[in-house]
């Protein structure tokens, strides 16, 4: 490959990797793990590594792309993203590019005459492409320096993400052997990580894995009474101007709650599979492009977002997997500043879950794997433990607690339950077995209460031994029961509308051969949420806890980039991350040598920016367009 001067591609040595993170990129370390699989790559090994969103995964493969000779090929799903990546890239110096089929023929060819030219450092490519004989015959013709397999889950068959294109990559070894692969996932437990290697022929590979804790991420779990207005509530109150993501299940609550916020005074935007492409585009391109928005989104948005100043990821509705739960609360505070992970869960979505499951398309064994994800899911809601530890667990990892998650600021008080689940188990057997009738939780928890409806009156069941034997609970209190036995597996739903059932389990319980320890979830109290706001996990502005003479000037710093960002058409981070500002704003330099020690700033960003930036913190309370006369 044809370089320019000053390239790290002019004959590579033991510290080429050090300079072209310094000089690119603008770090003056790596973190940790990253200078290992890096050079382990830059000498030609096969790698497979793990390592959670915002842990710095793209250094991994973009800095032995840069070091070694040739173009790295980086397949990605995220054709949408690809301009962005290319964009944030380019911003850097680097000479990018990417082939999908969004481009016109003629955009095509110039990539692809780059390419031929060794005018390329980095090449974005869908994986669909790579099975195409004019893609594969191209890459022939041209050198590789190496193959980026990102979002290597989405070869997993029956994750949420698979790609069936990605299930070809194995073939990528068998034609260009000597060229190293480099596969990377946020999202693995340890059979995912077996299936990755297998069906990606990396099983010859050096294999990474980094600890998958967030220690900037709070996680939290409340009960759902009124999700929207609970939602809200988080948002006024921690996370106000905040840019963050609300997953909904389906699109019709997407479009209800985004609307619902924008009712409110939350600038809001609705994400799912049913909008036409160019909304979604559009959509996506606003997000990543301007400050304080909120994305409201079905699970067909987020994979690949980059954006890093993301405060809060809510879920409405309960993921069907940690996995899924795992990576998606992941795009929460990707620069390390602390962020929410938030998500309000009740027994109507357990009911829900189950039913979809039993209608899923699939064998046995596939609906088997389907529970034991919801099992595990379930298993973290209603834990008395630390959320963190018990995420961790599932990943294989081991931890202490955190406090920094709800179990751990406010701890849940357990109760013996033995008693209550036998009263509503028994209710559930005199339905089936005196009545030959089965219902949903609501009519047993009218029954338990002694409730005289409609209902009950009309089917008799006020005269059942167990009608009003359950006042000392109220409603939410039941419902709360019965949602914990069907986490525990002591209770089950069954058709389309979600009749409670016994299982084999429930006969030990009305037995009295099992105890059933159950979680009391806490009052929502001042107390409660002094505690969530008091942990440090909420920042209530991107200039928190600088020293109070340096807050106007990351202002400044923030109002020029928001300037610079919309005249290049780039999201603001492109430009430079709020934690590059801080400590801009922090440092206070005042020459371009000083600015370039700078963590972020390398050396193409000091050669645009930096006399305006310079100009910026010499304008002092000076008007800020005074500064952005450029």
């Amino acid at each position: 490959m044809t370089s320019p001067p000053g390239s790290p591609q002019d004959a590579p040595e033991a510290d080429d990797a050090s300079r072209v993170l310094r000089r690119v990129f603008g770090y003056g370390s790596f973190r940790e793990g990253q200078r290992e699989i890096i050079d382990h790559v830059v000498a030609g090994g096969d790698a497979l590594v793990l390592m959670p969103t915002g842990g710095g995964k793209s250094l991994c493969y973009q800095v032995p792309a840069l070091v070694r000779k040739g173009t790295g090929v980086v397949v990605s799903p995220l054709i949408a993203l690809m301009q962005d990546q290319v964009d944030a890239l380019t911003a850097l110096g680097v000479r990018a590019g990417f082939l999908n089929s969004t481009q016109e023929h003629e955009e095509r060819r110039e990539v692809e005459a780059a390419f031929l030219a060794g005018e390329l450092d980095l090449l974005y490519v869908a994986p669909e492409r790579l099975r195409t004989s004019s893609t594969l015959g191209l890459l022939d013709r041209g050198v590789i320096a190496l193959f980026a397999i990102d979002e290597a889950h989405c070869v997993a068959q029956w994750g949420h993400d698979f790609r069936p294109d990605y299930l070809a990559l194995s073939a990528l070894h068998e034609r260009w052997p000597d060229v190293p692969r480099i596969a990377l996932t946020a999202t693995a437990t340890e059979a995912t990580h077996a299936e990755i290697a297998t069906r990606l022929n990396l099983g010859g590979a050096r294999h990474f894995v980094a600890s998958f804790d967030r220690p900037n991420i709070q996680y939290r779990i409340a009960q759902k009474r009124e999700p929207r207005r609970q939602l809200l509530q988080l948002l006024r109150t921690e996370h106000p101007g905040d840019a963050g993501i609300v997953y909904c299940l389906s699109r019709a609550s997407v479009e209800k709650t985004a609307a619902f916020l924008a009712e409110n005074g939350v600038q809001a935007l609705p994400y799912h599979a049913g909008l036409d492409a160019r909304t979604r585009a559009a959509h996506q391109s606003r997000f990543l492009r301007e400050d304080g928005l909120v994305m409201v989104a079905t699970i067909a948005f987020g994979m690949g977002i980059d954006k890093p100043d993301v405060r809060f990821v809510a879920h409405l509705d309960l993921p069907k997997s940690i996995e899924g739960y795992y990576q998606e609360t992941g795009r929460a505070g990707r620069d390390g500043l602390p962020s929410t992970a938030w998500m309000v869960y009740g027994l109507q979505d357990v009911v829900q879950q189950r039913r979809m499951i039993d209608a899923s398309e699939g064998d046995a064994a596939h609906r088997r794997r389907l529970s034991s994800h919801l099992d595990a899911m379930l298993a973290l809601c209603e834990t008395v433990e630390c959320r963190r530890v018990h995420l961790l667990a599932y990943f294989g990892q081991e931890s202490g607690a955190c406090g920094n998650c709800d179990t751990c600021l406010t701890p849940p008080e357990t109760w013996d339950g033995t008693i209550a689940a036998q009263k509503l188990l028994s209710a559930v057997l005199r339905l089936r077995r005196e009545r030959g009738q089965s219902f949903g939780a609501g009519h047993v928890i009218d029954i338990l209460l002694g409730r005289e409806t409609d209902k009950v009156v009309q089917h008799g069941h006020a005269s059942l031994t167990v009608f009003g034997v359950g006042t000392e609970l109220n409603e939410s209190e039941w419902r709360a029961v019965v949602r914990q036995l069907l986490a525990q597996g002591l209770l089950s739903v069954e058709g389309d509308h979600g009749t409670l059932a016994l299982t084999d389990a429930s006969a030990e319980v009305l037995a009295r051969r099992r105890q059933v320890p159950l979680r009391r979830d806490p009052e929502r109290t001042a107390r409660a949420g002094s505690a969530a706001r008091g942990s440090g996990a909420r920042r209530p502005s991107p200039a928190a806890d600088l020293p109070e003479e340096a807050v106007p000037v990351f202002e400044r710093l923030r109002a020029w980039r928001a300037v610079v960002a919309k005249e290049r058409g780039l999201p603001a981070y492109v430009v430079f991350h709020d934690a590059t500002l801080r400590q801009i704003a922090a440092d206070s330099p005042s020459s371009l040598a000083e600015l370039g020690q700078v963590s972020g700033v390398g050396e193409s960003k000091l050669a645009k920016y930096g006399e305006q930036i310079l100009d910026v913190l010499a304008s002092g309370d000076s008007p800020v367009q005074d500064a952005l006369e450029f």
